[in-house]
């Protein structure tokens, strides 16, 4: 049996960082771990090739050496899936889909020969036993949520390590918050189901053995949504990094309640974390009641967040305009609150109600959904009529992101998280070669032929006398504000 497996591409997103990766001659930021573990799933006989559209090109040759073409891909992710089913089904093939698109979207798709819905530990054993018997059905699907002691190591071999900038892993499953607006509790549970320690270790040796070194983006709905199994992995996590000489950085996502944690933030630094992605959403009140988002509520969300940085662990954050609750004054409160707290990697995105989430359910009620979210929350679209009125609302975001991004208030707010963040992990991301190269391209682009070249060079000289440990920070951040200026200003130009 010949299996092709594809991941669709990705459209430049925030999190592409499509504009940003040439600087260090990478492809993709991350690999498709959801078909890296589904190959594992597959039986060991069958002959496996993965295509990745962000990393090299869908040949005939390739379809056509396939008797099973298997897609997988996110919401943002739409367009391309469509042209790849297109594209195998006009050579005959068989066409098997899965992941979180279809998931939430199989009805739209009506070339698809087999949907395998849900978590492929339990449905595509089903899949497997019916091809077997050749009794195929159309929809594999379960509501179980399993444990994950059965989940295999990704399948690596599939991959080209030089095309990636990290890897992946996943430790856990679910989150034990509501947030109106999120799915991943309808996908993956309130409950959060986690891998063993050995699993965890057994992850991160085969990457070690497969000659990894650098980043690995643990891929968890929240890391901490259980906080006690958490530190239980994080403490294997410490010994093993000690004993490799800490090959990987680790970064990944949590909720803001880390701060209140200082044991398991220091297992972190210890862990060699450097990073953590944490859902704020708004600085107001108001609005984190609307939405459900009650752990953030009643809490210096500026004073968390500076903990953390002190901590030696940036800070990426998620911010949603749109809520029912927003007003005039929301874009200038959002501003501040982001310049305040040194968030620079600050994504700012407009509401999007998400089929089967309560939001969506409570808008679909009051006959306000207006189509199927897009998947790229920075598109300056809508799925859903807003409380605010739709041209003010508009003005609103665009005057957040030019404020945000423009090089003067970006990189000033880079020096704000530079005066509260201690560096404690150790990098091993790139080669010296690699920084080198990365910070004379930068120099170029940003410090010589491009507008806005005084603000680059007043934190270049700020960083080499005041912090010059965090310059290789700076230079990182300094390429990110070129990735995200260069997508918000197509996304501004196409609206």
């Amino acid at each position: 049996m010949k299996v092709l497996l594809i991941y669709p591409e990705y459209p430049a997103t925030f999190w592409s960082f499509k504009h940003a990766l040439p600087f260090i001659n990478k492809k993709v930021s991350l690999p498709p771990l959801g078909l890296l573990t589904v190959s594992s799933l597959l039986p060991a006989e069958w002959e496996k090739k993965l295509i990745d559209l962000n990393a090299s090109e869908l040949s005939d040759t390739d379809i056509l050496w396939a008797d099973y073409v298997f897609i997988s891909g996110m919401v943002v992710q739409r367009k391309s899936a469509k042209e790849v089913i297109k594209r195998a089904k006009s050579f005959g093939k068989f066409v098997v889909a899965g992941g979180p698109l279809f998931t939430n979207e199989y009805l739209e798709f009506e070339n698809v020969d087999c949907f395998i819905l849900n978590e492929g530990e339990v449905t595509i054993p089903l899949f497997l036993n019916d091809l077997e018997n050749n009794i195929l059905k159309h929809v594999y699907a379960s509501d179980e949520k399993p444990a994950l002691i059965n989940t295999p190591v990704p399948d690596w071999s599939l991959i080209n390590l030089k095309d990636y900038a990290s890897l992946s892993i996943q430790i856990s499953r679910g989150c034990p918050f509501s947030c109106d607006f999120c799915d991943i509790i309808i996908m993956n549970g309130k409950v959060p189901r986690l891998k063993s320690p050995e699993q965890v270790i057994n992850e991160m040796e085969a990457l070690f053995n497969i000659g990894w070194r650098g980043g690995v983006f643990i891929v968890d709905d929240n890391f901490i949504g259980n906080k006690i199994e958490a530190g239980h992995i994080l403490e294997k996590i410490v010994e093993w990094m000690e004993e490799k000489n800490k090959p990987f950085t680790l970064f990944t996502e949590a909720s803001i309640n880390l701060a209140d944690d200082k044991k398991l933030m220091k297992l972190m630094q210890r862990a060699n974390f450097d990073s953590v992605f944490i859902g704020i959403e708004t600085p107001e009140e108001a609005g984190l009641l609307s939405c459900g988002k009650l752990h953030n509520t009643k809490k210096d969300l500026v004073e968390k967040v500076k903990i953390i940085q002190q901590h030696g662990l940036e800070v990426q954050g998620c911010f949603i305009l749109g809520f029912d609750t927003d007003t005039q004054y929301t874009f200038d409160n959002m501003i501040k609150f982001i310049q305040k707290s040194g968030i620079v990697t600050a994504m700012v995105g407009l509401l999007h109600a998400i089929p089967e989430t309560k939001l969506y359910k409570r808008l679909h009620e009051g006959k306000r959904i207006l189509s199927i979210p897009t998947g790229d929350n920075t598109d300056f679209t809508l799925n859903f009529i807003p409380v605010m009125n739709i041209d003010s609302l508009m003005l609103g975001y665009k005057k957040v992101l030019d404020t945000i991004f423009a090089p003067k208030y970006y990189n000033k707010r880079i020096i704000t998280y530079l005066k509260e963040y201690k560096k404690i992990a150790v990098n091993k991301k790139l080669s010296l070669r690699m920084q080198l190269k990365a910070f004379s391209k930068t120099i170029w682009k940003l410090g010589i032929t491009r507008r806005g070249q005084i603000h680059f060079w007043k934190l270049m000289f700020w960083t080499i006398f005041i912090k010059p440990s965090l310059l290789s920070e700076a230079v990182t951040h300094s390429i990110y504000g070129y990735h995200y200026r260069t997508v918000l200003f197509k996304n501004k130009e196409q609206q």
